[in-house]
C-alpha cells in the first residue's frame, strides 16, 4: 500500500519512564481524536520544545506498541549517528493536510 503522509501538530510531548531515547507525543492530525506517537528523538529534543510544531507523520501504519504505550504512527526524521531531526513545515498547514 502507499505511504499516507500527513501533517501533524504536536499538542504534547513528554518522556517515557525508562526510555533514554524515546518521546510520547500526541499529535493533532485534524481527526476527531489526538493520536498518540512514540518517536526517538528524545536525545536531541526536550519535550517542551516539540508542542506547537508542525511535523510529518506516516499516518496509515499498524499501531506497535512501545515501553507500553501504543504508537499510532510514525514522525518523520532525518538522522545520523549523533542526532534524529524532526521534518518541519516552514510555513503553517491545516493538520491533516497530505505531503506529496
Amino acid at each position: 500500500s502507499a505511504i499516507d503522509l500527513r501533517v501533524a501538530i504536536v499538542v504534547k510531548a513528554e518522556t517515557i519512564p525508562r526510555a533514554k531515547k524515546l518521546l510520547k507525543l500526541e499529535v493533532d492530525l485534524g481527526e476527531p481524536q489526538l493520536r498518540t506517537l512514540v518517536a526517538g528523538i528524545a536525545g536531541t529534543y526536550d519535550p517542551e520544545n516539540l508542542v506547537g510544531k508542525q511535523v510529518v507523520v506516516v499516518a496509515n501504519l499498524k499501531p506497535a506498541k512501545l515501553m507500553g504505550v501504543k504508537s499510532q504512527g510514525m514522525v518523520l526524521a532525518a538522522s545520523n549517528d549523533q542526532n534524529a531531526i524532526v521534518l518541519t513545515l516552514d510555513k503553517p498547514m491545516p493538520p491533516g493536510t497530505q505531503v506529496r
